[in-house]
């Protein structure tokens, strides 16, 4: 397959416009738009939970967003606009086998690989029976050994050269898991994203570099982070694939994300997918974006809202009727109450516990 560009740049708001003109074959050393799939082969009963995912992560964030201003949490962080790139990933992995280094913005991939909503609110709160860490970690730092979830790293794109080593003692015990990484676009400038493709690259490794390119590395826009059109066009320099999708359309970036998986399984290596996404909040609860990106531009987004947008696949497809969607809304709504109420009253860490999964106990006698 030869290069193929989208018509559209990766601008603020480009996300619900882009161009789709290649063939989604996954071919190395390939950076290339995605079609917009018609989904029509996708089983409906996985479509319907991938939707399912999206909305109960927005309707989560929503209540998290909430509280932080509120004051009955001191930080917040959104994956608001970045549901359906988060949940298609998910749906395309098997969570009985294959790991997931996230960052912050993952709420949506998370659930999709078996965390609770009461996990994510009892991580939120900081309470005692934190699954990720105890009450330890700032939100939005989400883990769990059992679901093989790694924690977030605070410091940007350390991350992601954690992935190749997983993938390659996989490789080494003859495993057949995939480990997908997740990186904003700004992070894809730090030196962990060259070592980590290349080394991935040149062992042939089965890790997926998942992008979530929201156009906006907290403040600075895209032109001023990345010298090239678009970040999948960096595959190449590694002989690698480069994938870049309409991350809006959950349809389409589940049918993207199962190719990308098979691919890296077979052993023909890693891959490198951009999703393309909007921010809707600002970068955290601490941050003001009316400073460097207009209100109307903000409110563009939401014409290419992803719960909106994915909704409208599904109901083409004749994958979800009135009645189904329903259920699942409602669904959502009890289940965010329950974690809410649950996490709200559960008992914060014992202050005789602060150094608890933070040093190591030292052995008698020492």
């Amino acid at each position: 397959m030869e290069r193929t560009d989208s018509d559209t740049a990766a601008t603020p708001g480009g996300a619900a416009t882009a161009t789709i003109d290649a063939t989604p074959t996954i071919t190395p050393s390939t950076s290339a738009a995605v079609p917009a799939a018609d989904g029509s082969d996708l089983p409906h009963d996985l479509l319907r939970s991938m939707w399912e995912t999206m909305l109960l992560a927005r309707s989560l964030d929503e209540r998290m967003w909430l509280l932080n201003r509120a004051g009955q949490a001191p930080f917040a962080v959104s994956c608001q606009g970045h549901e359906g790139a988060g949940a298609s990933m998910a749906a395309a992995l098997d969570p009985s086998q294959d790991w997931l280094v996230p960052y912050y913005r993952d709420l949506a991939l998370v659930l999709g690989m078996g965390m609770t909503p009461t996990d994510v609110m009892l991580q939120f709160f900081s309470r005692a029976s934190d699954p990720s860490s105890g009450g330890r970690q700032m939100p939005a730092h989400y883990s769990s050994r059992e679901k093989r979830i790694l924690s977030v790293s605070s410091p940007v794109g350390t991350q992601l050269v954690q992935a190749p080593g997983i993938a390659l003692a996989a490789k080494m015990r003859g495993e057949q898991s995939v480990t997908v990484t997740c990186i904003g676009e700004g992070g894809t400038a730090t030196g962990e994203f060259h070592e980590a493709l290349n080394l991935a690259a040149i062992h042939k490794l089965a890790v997926i570099f998942f992008v979530q390119n929201n156009h906006y590395a907290i403040s600075v826009p895209m032109p001023r982070e990345v010298s090239v059109p678009h970040v999948a066009d960096r595959a190449v320099a590694y002989g690698i694939p480069g994938l870049r999708v309409d991350g809006n359309d959950g349809v389409a970036m589940l049918v993207a994300a199962r190719e990308a998986v098979a691919h890296a399984r077979s052993g023909s290596g890693p891959v490198l997918i951009e999703a393309v996404v909007n921010r809707f909040t600002p970068h955290s609860s601490d941050d003001d974006d009316r400073s460097y990106r207009s209100r109307e531009e903000v409110e563009s987004y939401r014409e290419a809202d992803p719960i909106d947008v994915t909704l409208r696949r599904l109901q083409e497809l004749q994958a979800i009727d009135a009645a189904q969607e329903a259920a699942i809304r409602e669904r959502v709504k009890r289940a965010v109450d329950a974690a809410t109420d649950a996490a709200e009253t559960a008992p914060v860490p014992d202050s005789a516990t602060a150094f608890d999964h933070v040093y190591a106990t030292p052995a008698h006698g020492q």
